[in-house]
């Protein structure tokens, strides 16, 4: 398995507008009931903010992102996800799963430092760090883990081509 980890990935003027927002009480977050998998739920919970699914824009929001798009290379975009995991008092580690079945790119974009990360199936983990960007498989198994140290963890999740 192939990971690349990049940190301070957006000069920080351009992070930091991406991170006020996503951290602010104007951005829209919608509940999900289960994290990954409806038929292996668990008391996992969390929130997301779609910017791009079904092969167009879904937020206002949408043209925020076009620093990160362009920094990603991507020439098609699958889907765009924010994804804010309230702290719920104690590490839930939420179900192992693959993004899409079918090869593409993804990343995982963290909004803010926490002791939440992100862990594939191989033990590998990668700390919730602002502005850091992890680059992997999005069809091999990996699952997100919350945090304790923090009100949320907040994550963007990108699929492309």
């Amino acid at each position: 398995m192939t990971i690349d980890v990049r940190d301070n990935f957006l000069p920080t003027a351009e992070f930091m507008v991406i991170q006020n927002l996503m951290l602010s009480n104007t951005l829209s977050w919608y509940y999900n009931d289960f994290v990954s998998d409806e038929a292996d739920k668990q008391d996992d919970f969390y929130f997301t903010h779609q910017f791009y699914a079904g092969n167009q824009p879904n937020s206002p929001n949408y043209q925020m992102l076009f620093s990160i798009i362009a920094r990603i290379e991507a020439k098609a975009m699958i889907r765009i996800k924010g994804n804010l995991y309230p702290n719920v008092g104690k590490k839930v580690e939420n179900s192992w799963h693959s993004d899409y079945d079918f090869l593409h790119k993804g990343a995982v974009f963290y909004v803010n430092t926490n002791n939440g990360y992100t862990e594939f199936e191989d033990g590998t983990t990668i700390e919730s760090k602002e502005n850091r960007i992890l680059f992997f498989d999005p069809s091999v198994k990996h699952r997100s883990v919350q945090c304790t140290d923090e009100k949320c963890r907040v994550t963007m999740n990108f699929n492309y081509f």
